[in-house]
């Protein structure tokens, strides 16, 4: 069962990413506020080259395995009234990339507290441009994964 201080800190994180979305490779803010939890938690960031979107690992040796969440959003006005609406009009968590990086960088977060017990490497992905199909070609192109 997750504890509630990780609860808190994952809802409070998936509301900021909610309301804060961009679209497919403009996603600049959001890549950064994922590389800031990442060095928080002293998560390496693994040096990609992308513009948007990034790789970090924890672990080492193999195997290794990777973790992938989608980080852009779609180009639609939200009117759902809810608190953490987006403020960047125009953009929309619509398609829940919201929840996918709050749930990978919780698991980042559990799997470093844990890494003296891991076998081998976890590789993070945040992929920037899924909806338009771009994102992944950039990502393997880096060499990373």
């Amino acid at each position: 069962m997750i504890e509630e201080n990780l609860y808190q800190e994952l809802a409070e994180i998936r509301h900021y990413l909610h309301a804060h979305p961009e679209i497919s490779e403009k996603e600049v803010e959001t890549t950064k506020f994922i590389r800031q939890k990442l060095a928080d938690w002293q998560i390496e960031i693994m040096d990609s080259q992308l513009k948007t979107g990034l790789v970090a690992k924890i672990g080492k040796g193999k195997p290794i395995i990777a973790l992938r969440a989608d980080i852009d959003a779609l180009p639609i006005l939200e009117e759902t009234g809810l608190e953490f609406s987006s403020v960047n009009k125009g953009a929309m968590h619509a398609c829940g990339h919201d929840l996918h990086m709050t749930s990978l960088l919780g698991a980042a977060k559990i799997l470093k507290e844990k890494e003296s017990q891991l076998s081998g490497t976890i590789k993070l992905i945040f992929q920037p441009a899924e909806e338009i199909g771009e994102g992944a070609k950039e990502v393997l192109k880096t060499g990373l994964v």
